[in-house]
């Protein structure tokens, strides 16, 4: 389930039992609901699938900088290839090879299908040719949402921003 701050913010992503005790709590309010229902013994609630919080929650504002992982450099690179285009078969690849002084920082990591990867090797981009796509750059702090999951559901299109 997407959360939304009290300010409609994405800020995280959460099952579907901490949503349901967030609204019995009044902790948050009830957006967009699911196709089907959740029964228990003496109630029925609709399914919730996005929800805000009624309280405003302070997010750091270097939230985004959190931990380089495979599935956020690929999230961020849109599941793409940054050299050919491709969305299978992927890797990830420093830009500045490490061993040419390239760190691991989100300004120097970048997708790349395992050909690719393979082609460029320790080289630099210009030796090997291969320039990625776009310019690596941290990601805004809403690109987690879609590490999270992956596959967003049609409900949350209106609360996420378009270029996460």
């Amino acid at each position: 389930m997407l959360v939304l701050n009290a300010t409609y913010e994405p800020i995280n992503v959460c099952t579907v039992r901490r949503a349901v005790v967030l609204l019995l709590k009044d902790k948050a309010e009830l957006l967009e609901r699911g196709g089907w229902e959740l029964h228990s013994e003496n109630a029925t609630l609709a399914r919730p699938v996005v929800i805000r919080l009624v309280s405003y929650v302070h997010v750091p504002r270097d939230a985004h900088r959190r931990k380089i992982t495979r599935r956020a450099v690929f999230a961020r690179d849109g599941w793409t290839c940054q050299y050919c285009g491709s969305h299978s078969n992927l890797t990830v690849d420093h830009v500045i090879p490490r061993s040419k002084g390239g760190t691991s920082s989100w300004e120097n990591i970048v997708a790349s299908c395992a050909p690719c990867n393979r082609r460029k090797g320790d080289r630099l981009p210009k030796q090997a040719r291969m320039h990625p796509r776009h310019v690596p750059r941290t990601p805004r702090a809403e690109i987690f949402i879609h590490v999270a999951s992956p596959t967003i559901p049609v409900a949350w299109l209106a609360y996420l921003p378009q270029a996460a």
